[in-house]
C-alpha cells in the first residue's frame, strides 16, 4: 500500500534535504502504522543528530500584553479579555538577569518575545541592547517582536540576533479562522527579510486549534517546501485559555501530536524540532515518545510568555530517567576552536621544521661555495 511504501526508502533517501514535498507524500506519512513511523523518524534522526541530546532554550516575555492582533489563542491579544495585565517592555537590567539565571539553569539559548504587530523606532534600542548584552553571557539569542520589514532584520543581524522566530501557525486553509489582522503573506515576508539579512529561522506551528490533519499536513508542507528549512521549528499544543475564541476547543489526540512531530522530523531531517507550549498537559510517557520521533529541542522553565511550563526540575529529573543530556553549543564550540587551535599549531610546527631543514641544507649548501681568495669553502655565515 502507498501508506508503508515510505518505509522502504533506503537511508540515503530518508535523510536527503527536500523542498518539494507534496501533499500526497505527507499524508501518506501521517497513515503509517504508529509504529512504522516513529521508526523511520528515528532513523532519521540518528542519522543527522546525537539522539539523546536536547538543545535547551528558555523564554522570556520583554513586554506582554494589549496586542493588536487577533489571534484566537493568545492570552495577549487585545481583543480578548483574559485578565491579563499589560506591561511595558522590560528594562535592559532585568533581562539580562533573567538570562543569567536561565544559564544557570542549564538553557544554552535565551528567547525573548514581544507582544508587538512589529516593533517601533523607539523601542528598537533597548531591544539591540538586550541582544548584545546576553550575547556577552555567552548564550545564543533569539527574538519573536512580530512582522519585520528589512531595515529592522537588519539592525537585529547587525547587533548578533542568532534567531528570529516568527510562526506560520497552521496551514493556508485553516488561517483566516484563526487570524484576521495579518495575512499568511506578510508572515512569509518577515522570513524572507530574515533570512535575507542572515539571521537563523526559528518556525512552525500551533495543532489542537480545532483543525483537522489536512490542516496539519498543510502547515509541514509550508515549512518543509520553504526555500531554506528552519534552523528550528517548534511544535505548540495549543494552550487553552480562558476568554479567547479556542478556549473550549475539543483536545488533540496525543497520539496525533506524537505524529506531527515525527513527521516534521522526516521532512526536516536536519532542523531542530522543539516541543514548546502545552508541555505541562502532556504526561512524561508523550514526551518521551517526542523524544523518540525526533523532537530534540524544548523550551526550559516555568513559563512560556504568559502560559505555565514544566518546572525545570522536572525537566531535569525527565532526562535522567531516559538518559538524555542537555546540548551546550559553548562546548562544541569550544571543541570547535581547540581542534582549529591544534592544526594551527600542527601547522605552525610543520613549517618550522620545514624552515629549519631548509635552512641546514642552505648552511651546507655554503660549506661547499669556494673563497675565491682562498680556495677553500667559505664560512657558513650564523
Amino acid at each position: 500500500m502507498p501508506a508503508t511504501a515510505s518505509i522502504t526508502q533506503t537511508p540515503e533517501s530518508q535523510t536527503a534535504v527536500r523542498h518539494d514535498w507534496k501533499r500526497s507524500e505527507i499524508e501518506a506519512l501521517f497513515a503509517l502504522p504508529f509504529n512504522d513511523l516513529l521508526f523511520q523518524a528515528a532513523a532519521i534522526h540518528r542519522a543527522n543528530f546525537d539522539p539523546n541530546a536536547v538543545q535547551v532554550s528558555t523564554l522570556l516575555s520583554i513586554k506582554t500584553g494589549a496586542c493588536p492582533e487577533d489571534c484566537k489563542y493568545c492570552s495577549q491579544s487585545g481583543h480578548y479579555n483574559t485578565e491579563l495585565e499589560k506591561e511595558k517592555l522590560l528594562e535592559v537590567a532585568r533581562v539580562v538577569e533573567e538570562a543569567k539565571a536561565a544559564r544557570d539553569k542549564g538553557a544554552s539559548r535565551f528567547c525573548m518575545g514581544a507582544a508587538w504587530r512589529s516593533p517601533r523606532d523607539r523601542d528598537m534600542p533597548f531591544v539591540l541592547d538586550m541582544i548584545r548584552q546576553v550575547k556577552g553571557l555567552g548564550m545564543e539569542t533569539c527574538m519573536t517582536l512580530g512582522m519585520l520589514d528589512q531595515g529592522q532584520a537588519e539592525a537585529l543581524a547587525d547587533a548578533g540576533l542568532d534567531y528570529y522566530n516568527h510562526n506560520l501557525d497552521t496551514s493556508p486553509e485553516y488561517y483566516g479562522k484563526v487570524i484576521t489582522t495579518r495575512t499568511y503573506n506578510d508572515r512569509l515576508s518577515t522570513l524572507a527579510n530574515v533570512r535575507d539579512a542572515g539571521m537563523k529561522v526559528c518556525c512552525g506551528g500551533i495543532v489542537g486549534m480545532g483543525e483537522q490533519r489536512d490542516d496539519r499536513v498543510g502547515l509541514l508542507q509550508q515549512l518543509a517546501n520553504l526555500p531554506h528549512h528552519p534552523e528550528s521549528v517548534p511544535i505548540n499544543m495549543l494552550v487553552k485559555i480562558e476568554g479567547t475564541p479556542l478556549a473550549d476547543v475539543a483536545d488533540l489526540d496525543p497520539f496525533e501530536f506524537v505524529r506531527t512531530v515525527a513527521v516534521a522530523r522526516i521532512l526536516m531531517p536536519e532542523s531542530y524540532v522543539r516541543l514548546s507550549a502545552g508541555r505541562q498537559e502532556m504526561n512524561d510517557e508523550a514526551q518521551a515518545l517526542c523524544f523518540m520521533a525526533g523532537a530534540n529541542s524544548i523550551f526550559y522553565g516555568e513559563r512560556l510568555l504568559t502560559t505555565d511550563n514544566p518546572e525545570a526540575n522536572h525537566d531535569q529529573q525527565l532526562f535522567k530517567r531516559l538518559g538524555i543530556h542537555p546540548l551546550d553549543p559553548r562546548h562544541e564550540a569550544s571543541d570547535e576552536a581547540h581542534e582549529e587551535a591544534i592544526k594551527a599549531q600542527v601547522a605552525e610546527q610543520e613549517a618550522e621544521d620545514a624552515g629549519l631543514f631548509y635552512n641546514a641544507m642552505d648552511k651546507r649548501s655554503a660549506k661547499h661555495v669556494l673563497d675565491k681568495d682562498t680556495g677553500r669553502p667559505a664560512a657558513a655565515e650564523h
